[in-house]
């Protein structure tokens, strides 16, 4: 099974409620060459939460990964497609304190953009 994972970002910049008006969209601007790493091994059908962060702090939606091109190694072209709004947007608070993220890059590397999830984590996240 394909690896999950959360994709950060800044709301003010690029909200979920923009990938959803948009349907699709590139995922771009990471620079980490951790997160550009996790970019890179994606696949198309992966699942993705998307995260804002800023004053909200929260996973709010899921998506898709649609298509991958890692032929620049630096700057994959993760193309994903809007999925369905998370109920009951989930905070960082309830993210630290859940067990389940005690070994989490979301936790222990608060600025990485581009963070696995187990099968486990994922679902918790969409309150499953």
């Amino acid at each position: 099974m394909p690896q999950d994972y959360l994709l950060k970002t800044e709301p003010s910049e690029y909200s979920f409620a923009d990938l959803a008006r948009d349907t699709e969209t590139e995922w771009e601007g990471v620079s980490n060459p951790t997160a550009v790493k996790n970019l890179r091994e994606m696949k198309p059908g992966v699942r993705l939460i998307i995260y804002e962060t800023g004053t909200r702090r929260c996973a709010v939606g899921t998506a898709t990964v649609v298509s991958v091109d890692a032929s620049d190694p630096k700057k994959p072209k993760v193309k994903i497609k809007a999925g369905k709004a998370i109920a009951k947007p989930v905070s960082l608070e309830e993210i630290k304190a859940n067990k389940l993220f005690k070994d989490s890059p979301l936790v222990l590397m608060g600025r990485l953009s581009v963070v696995p999830l187990t099968v486990g984590q994922y679902q918790a996240l969409l309150g499953d």
